[in-house]
């Protein structure tokens, strides 16, 4: 319960950063996760990720990011050392500082996001869920091409701490973003 009552004090922190701030950018698109789900088990997982950014000073803007991935695998081991194919899905709930620059049509970022993360295992008669802390360490390219409409390629370096162990995946994010 403290975790969580954390979890919404920087989450409410970090929106209302976002509602002073005077421009910004909002973007959806496809993410895809080089997972590493526990001790070696790996698969890519697919899925979205939703982005809003509010300025705080030209250079500098704070990041809500959420995203989920979803995939399986046939090689998840078990408490008991067995390995099952299983479904899996992780969610990521992330916030952080943001620097980026506009040249013409291009706009390359850089930011470091923090928040909690949460991964969801099932199959064959077995179900695991753990939340850990995760961060993204990453950036990319927002190209401008029409008005206010661009296009967002990004990669993150992701870790995470499921089930006891630690997990450094790469992540790829692309879609449509809106700046504002």
């Amino acid at each position: 319960m403290r975790r969580c009552l954390v979890f919404l004090f920087a989450a409410l922190l970090a929106f209302s950063a976002l509602a002073s701030a005077q421009s910004g950018n909002v973007f959806f698109g496809y993410s895809h996760n080089s997972a590493t789900l526990n001790n070696g088990s790996s698969t890519g997982l697919n899925g979205w990720d939703g982005q809003l950014e509010g300025k705080i000073i030209p250079f500098i803007g704070i990041v809500a990011d959420i995203g989920g991935q979803y995939g399986s695998t046939s090689t998840f081991p078990t408490s008991n050392g067995t390995r099952v194919a299983v479904n899996a899905s992780e969610y990521n709930f992330l916030f952080g500082p943001r620097a980026s620059v506009t040249f013409g049509r291009f706009r390359p970022f850089a930011h470091a996001l923090v928040g909690a993360s949460h991964v969801s295992v099932s199959g064959n008669g077995y179900s695991a869920s753990d939340t850990s802390l995760g961060y993204a360490l990453g950036g990319g390219l927002d190209y401008k091409f029409w008005g206010p409409l661009g296009w967002r390629f990004q990669g993150d370096f992701l870790q995470t701490r499921f089930f006891g162990n630690t997990q450094n995946d790469g992540r790829f994010t692309t879609g449509i973003v809106f700046h504002f």
